[in-house]
């Protein structure tokens, strides 16, 4: 039997490849710190992204007329607004007595919430127009600044 021998210094040169490289553990510690310091660092400004998200999503609601066309679409067929006692619900479901409905005039009912779950507000007649509709943003509180400002249709 034929024994082969190593050249001088293979095994060594050996350890020190093994010893260049990074441990899982290493890697995944390192990750973590990076995690960290992104939440820390991004984490507040994407809170702020996603409040401000919610408020330009009630203005559009409100002010681009889903709710506000709907409102004008059921006065076309119905031939005035809903009452106060009807309120907004009178454009997903047909109000008791009104003949003419040719709805449902805004598909979901979930249409009728603001972003952050409370029902829009209504008022017929209204004080800045035929109709006012509001959101009280995210305290639902009236008044307020930032994303606890209130969102109206007028």
């Amino acid at each position: 039997m034929q024994r082969f021998s190593r050249p001088a210094g293979a095994e060594s040169s050996s350890r020190l490849a093994g010893a260049a490289g990074f441990t899982l553990l290493e890697i995944l510690v390192v990750l973590v710190i990076l995690g960290l310091l992104a939440a820390v660092v991004a984490g507040p400004q994407i809170f702020r992204q996603l409040g401000a998200a919610k408020s330009e999503a009630a203005k559009l609601q409100l002010q681009l007329d889903r709710i506000g066309g709907s409102l004008d679409l059921y006065r076309l067929d119905v031939g005035r607004y809903p009452s106060q006692a009807e309120g907004l619900a009178a454009l997903v479901d047909q109000p008791a007595g009104v003949a003419r409905w040719n709805g449902p005039y805004l598909k979901k009912r979930e249409s009728l919430t603001d972003p952050w779950g409370r029902p829009f507000g209504f008022r017929i007649p209204g004080q800045h127009g035929e109709y006012d509709l509001w959101s009280t943003g995210a305290d639902g509180i009236e008044g307020g600044e930032g994303e606890n400002r209130d969102i109206v249709n007028w």
